[in-house]
């Protein structure tokens, strides 16, 4: 057997195109230089047999780092990608179901978030008014239709914090067309059709139908839900989540909007059903709508029939002049490793939990630069990389989980099995059991999550508990020393939202110009 521990990490293939693949190979070329002749070479295959599922268009504002940081234009991106502004997500019926459950989860920390008091100062005095409503400027922006910026702010800067909503397909081409051209990625369009393995059992090549066996140092598998190398090469077992969140179903459809001119949300609206979910993401040129529901609660049929009720309701046409929705069928889980031997798990073949919160491409975004950041010299350091990653990437679908079970966790609906069996103590985490102990007499707060690249803030977690009804019961004398502090931190909230509502423009002028005029390049 040959001893490979001291080769040098030359050439990365990743096996698979879409969102997921393009976003790691921006990041790796641009990182290290695939473009010059000593840099780091980056081939990337993609099947034309397997159309991208296409249905994450939502990200978080790390979206604009990453997309800073592989040169890409932010204005040439709202063009090519049918992109909008998102400034966070609105709940709509995850709490009770009446007409008036509703609150925010924005992309905005709260106005003074760790210099005061600020959720205990709320819960004393302010609770009839929605958290994040007061705490924050950016649910009224929402409110709205607000911009995050101006027509004059350069591009990837902001005055309200903001990510995108984009179309997933065009999405994967404008990467592949930034990756090909300006950063020296070898595009391979072809089918893979086998995997040879060296003696100690990396693997050596992918074997493709056109170009033959195409041999690198380091595979990043990238084919989705099949998890080609990780998933059927390797054998590396699926961690279910099922018995947690319940979804496994989703049914997508894309609506027209009633007039060119309508006005473009600045949220993802998440709307709570019997058995589910319904998500809204206004693109300039149509809006994306899909029902994320559990087959064991409910039926296709019933769950199409709640969809077609919300687009009629929501302003789209009438039932029977909608198009048929896509049906898309997921387990929810993560592989038990993410790096095995000379393979790394990036997207929908590491794993996938639901479209809840937009985590998806994020979790891409993580995967990817970790593995830039840390990119190994050799085959031996390979190792030691791979066990941080695993690590850390455990850690993060672990947040990812107790995050979103938070929000089925604390709902009061009693009206169908679906609400009540996501109570039920057997599907909640010890971990978000434990956390919701301590918060009965803390909000969440710093000391909760250690790491410094935790996935979601404490901020996050105050904006869904609150939003969601909890009640915090301090223990300690915080809320009333720093009162006034507190107090002056919603008034800057009130002010600064008054001067952003009256400087920024509508999110569609903003697409518009930006589309017509493009923004400052800095």
């Amino acid at each position: 057997m040959v001893d490979r521990s001291d080769q040098t990490i030359r050439h990365i293939v990743i096996v698979g195109g879409g969102s997921a693949g393009w976003l790691t190979a921006g990041v790796l070329a641009a990182d290290h230089r695939a473009a010059a002749p000593d840099g780091l070479r980056i081939t990337l295959i993609e099947s034309p047999d397997v159309p991208p599922i296409g249905v994450g268009e939502g990200t978080w504002p790390s979206m604009r780092d990453t997309l800073r940081r592989i040169g890409v234009s932010e204005s040439a991106f709202f063009r090519s990608c049918d992109a909008a502004f998102k400034q966070g997500s609105l709940f709509r019926g995850w709490r009770d179901g009446s007409a008036q459950d509703y609150y925010f989860h924005p992309f905005s920390l709260p106005q003074g978030f760790g210099d005061a008091p600020l959720a205990e100062r709320w819960l004393q005095r302010f609770t009839d008014t929605p958290f994040a409503d007061l705490a924050s400027h950016q649910p009224h922006l929402c409110a709205q239709g607000r911009a995050p910026k101006q027509m004059a702010t350069p591009e990837f800067a902001s005055v309200a914090n903001y990510g995108y909503h984009l179309d997933a397909g065009k999405f994967g081409l404008f990467l592949r067309q930034h990756c090909v051209e300006r950063l020296g990625v070898r595009w391979v369009p072809d089918h893979v059709v086998g995997i040879e393995a060296h003696d100690n059992g990396d693997v050596r090549a992918v074997r493709t139908r056109e170009h033959g066996a195409i041999e690198a140092d380091l595979f990043v598998d990238c084919t989705g839900m099949q998890s080609l190398l990780l998933g059927k090469h390797y054998e590396v077992p699926f961690v279910s989540q099922k018995q947690v969140l319940f979804n496994d179903s989703a049914l997508a459809v894309q609506v027209p909007y009633a007039h060119e001119d309508a006005p473009i949300a600045s949220q993802t609206t998440s709307t709570a059903q019997g058995s589910g979910w319904i998500w809204d993401i206004g693109l300039p040129a149509r809006r994306g709508i899909g029902h994320v529901y559990s087959s064991a609660h409910t039926t296709d049929d019933k769950a199409e029939h709640e969809l077609r009720a919300y687009v009629h309701a929501s302003g789209g046409p009438a039932p029977d002049d909608q198009p048929r929705p896509r049906k898309l069928t997921f387990q929810p889980g993560y592989r038990e490793r993410f790096w095995h031997r000379n393979v790394v798990a990036i997207g929908l073949s590491s794993g996938f939990i639901e479209p809840l919160e937009a985590s998806a491409l994020a979790m891409v975004e993580l995967s990817a630069a970790m593995l830039s950041d840390n990119m190994p010299a050799t085959r031996a350091d390979m190792d030691i990389v791979a066990r941080r990653f695993n690590d850390a990437f455990r850690y993060r679908w672990e947040r990812v989980i107790d995050f979103l079970k938070l929000h089925y966790v604390l709902s009061d609906r009693t009206d169908s099995a679906y609400w009540q069996d996501n109570r039920a103590e057997a599907s909640v985490p010890e971990r978000v059991r434990e956390l919701l102990a301590l918060w009965r007499h803390r909000p969440p707060s710093r000391l909760d999550f250690h790491r410094l690249d935790e996935v979601f803030p404490a901020a996050s977690y105050q904006y869904v508990l609150y939003g969601m009804g909890f009640r915090t019961a301090p223990t300690t004398h915080a809320a009333w020393r720093d009162a006034e502090t507190a107090d002056e931190h919603f008034r800057q909230a009130a002010a600064l939202t008054t001067r952003m509502l009256g400087a920024l423009p509508g999110n569609r002028d903003l697409i518009n110009h930006i589309c017509r005029h493009g923004l400052t390049r800095i």
